[in-house]
């Protein structure tokens, strides 16, 4: 893999060549469907309802193809809830078989003893459960009732079937920072690694993002608790914010969006970065923006305008005079928006107190471009709310029709 749009190769640190961009992202996170039994009050893309215009297997397949000539190394695959999709295993047996690896995170619903099984006779597949509390209380609270013993029970299939290495994704709140030890005890009961990832105010995370995003210092814990533990934890490279309170984590420390990350959501639609589904950052549509003999993703990652100002050197603002933002990089782009700061701006985690002086002047507080609740809407950002799931239970555990559920919503 090279260095985007036929540019030499630039000389220095690795960090520096990706923030130019590459011809091809490493990876990419893919949305198949917005459909989800849960509705987890913190949910990026505000998941429930599958969008009747979801792409269709065939159209799925003609990106798969595209990936693998890009030499894509793997697609994480997620939603909404992937597995619902009746024609998942067909897509990730495709990929594979076209040398494109999968990665999907799900919440287990559909892991019975007979998919555990089928997982752990493929070398290509991972599989990520998302547990947001070590204990049903705590995760329940946040993903909806049962939603723990749903998930710790597909990892104990996927344990007893033999599939090694699954991970356990949890998204840091600061209802669960104090179980860090509890989270890593539980992979460890289940042969399993430990990821985990920062919250971010997107989606129906924005009308959480008051009450449930870790407190200053819970975030000096986590710190903390990352330098002594982090070397057999993944994180994703989410949590570089933190490297100002002393060494640099490890990782890239970079926001990578538009550079070697992206997203393609259930409709085609490209989009920077997984947590910031935004017109804003709306790069272009993989069925649309085929031309000049390039599929349409390839069109869209090397020349669309969006990505291409994200290659582009950034200002960072005040930040760049800050002792630690070789490290820091100024914070996280979707936090940034999400929460009315711009984009030069601090991070609103900013640990040095930067982010905190910002918000008190922050502007006004973009929402995303979609909401397929299923109740249809959803609350005001930055209002706080009472930390319940705003679901309306469906028909059987995961309604697999486009529409389930709407006319009584409508009506």
């Amino acid at each position: 893999m090279t260095s985007t749009l036929e540019r030499p190769a630039p000389v220095g640190k690795l960090v520096d060549q990706f923030e130019l961009g590459l011809d091809a992202p490493i990876c990419l996170t893919w949305e198949l469907t917005y459909a989800c039994n849960l509705s987890c009050v913190h949910c990026l893309s505000s998941s429930g309802r599958r969008d009747p215009r979801e792409l269709s297997t065939e159209q799925c397949k003609s990106i798969i193809d595209e990936l693998q000539k890009m030499q894509v190394f793997y697609v994480n695959i997620g939603g909404g809830e992937p597995t619902v999709r009746s024609d998942f295993w067909e897509l990730v047996d495709y990929a594979t078989a076209h040398q494109v690896g999968v990665k999907f995170s799900t919440n287990g619903v559909k892991i019975d003893k007979k998919v555990a099984a089928r997982l752990a006779a493929s070398d290509y597949v991972d599989v990520q459960i998302s547990i947001d509390g070590a204990t049903a209380e705590v995760n329940d609270a946040v993903r909806g009732p049962g939603s723990f013993d749903m998930a710790c029970r597909a990892l104990e299939n996927l344990k007893e079937a033999g599939f090694r290495d699954a991970k356990i994704s949890v998204v840091v709140t600061r209802h669960n920072v104090s179980q860090l030890d509890d989270f890593k005890a539980l992979a460890d009961k289940y042969a399993a690694t430990l990821r985990i990832t920062r919250l971010r105010p997107s989606g129906r995370g924005a009308d959480v993002w008051d009450d449930l995003h870790p407190t200053a210092g819970q975030q000096r814990e986590l710190y903390n608790w990352l330098v002594a533990n982090g070397e057999g934890v993944l994180t994703g490279d989410s949590f570089f914010h933190l490297s100002a309170f002393g060494d640099a984590l490890p990782g890239l420390n970079l926001c990578g969006a538009g550079r070697v990350v992206c997203l393609i959501d259930p409709i085609g639609d490209v989009y920077a970065c997984p947590f910031a589904i935004h017109e804003n950052f709306l790069a272009g549509n993989i069925v649309r923006d085929a031309k000049d003999g390039m599929g349409g993703f390839q069109s869209v990652w090397q020349t669309s305008e969006l990505f291409q100002e994200l290659r582009s050197p950034q200002t960072s603002g005040a930040c760049t005079k800050c002792a630690h933002f070789d490290s820091c990089r100024g914070g996280c782009m979707a936090a940034k928006f999400f929460t009315g700061l711009p984009m030069d701006g601090p991070d609103p985690e900013c640990v040095i107190g930067n982010g905190e002086m910002a918000l008190a002047s922050a502007g006004e507080i973009p929402k995303s471009s979609v909401d397929h609740s299923r109740t249809g809407q959803r609350k005001t950002p930055r209002k706080s709310v009472p930390l319940t799931l705003m679901m309306r239970p469906p028909a059987k555990i995961c309604d697999e029709n486009p529409l389930a559920g709407m006319e009584q919503e409508q009506s």
